[in-house]
């Protein structure tokens, strides 16, 4: 009996990650939120917002290091755009036109901003867990995953 009732509370436990992390994926509204990124030491944060054509834009709100070695605020400098070079870098938008596909149960179609590197790829988002976006970012096939922990 008691192994049965263990069997049980385990299958519970194992599908209700998969659950939240299925029903996280069913609405398109979900993603909106702030999110914590740390990426090789360097921590971010940014709030996805959903734009007036319906789609999902991110936008940095905070980093870790605002300043340069002068105590100058950063700018995104390696911009391809020269007319954002000025951009403060914790104002700079790296999602921009983010669509949900309902099918694949996942957002994309379009691509991600590297302001450290200065480019942009294409770019795919699932939730897989409540407070866990992973995102895949991508140029000819090859390419890195990264996740942002859900704030709020």
């Amino acid at each position: 009996m008691r192994t049965l009732i263990l069997a049980i509370l385990c299958a519970i436990s194992v599908a209700l990650p998969t659950y939240s992390q299925s029903n996280l994926n069913t609405k398109a509204d979900n993603i909106i939120g702030e999110y914590l990124t740390d990426r090789g030491g360097s921590k971010s944060k940014v709030r996805v917002t959903k734009a007036a054509d319906g789609t999902y834009t991110a936008q940095l709100f905070w980093v870790e290091t605002p300043n340069d070695a002068n105590g100058k605020k950063r700018k995104d400098v390696k911009n391809p755009d020269k007319k954002l070079r000025n951009t403060d870098i914790d104002k700079v938008v790296i999602i921009e036109g983010l669509k949900y596909i309902k099918e694949d149960k996942q957002w994309g179609d379009t691509k991600i901003y590297d302001p450290s590197r200065g480019f942009r790829v294409n770019v795919t988002a699932e939730f897989v867990s409540a407070d866990k976006l992973k995102l895949r970012g991508t140029v000819f096939g090859v390419g890195t995953t990264i996740y942002w922990q859900k704030l709020k």
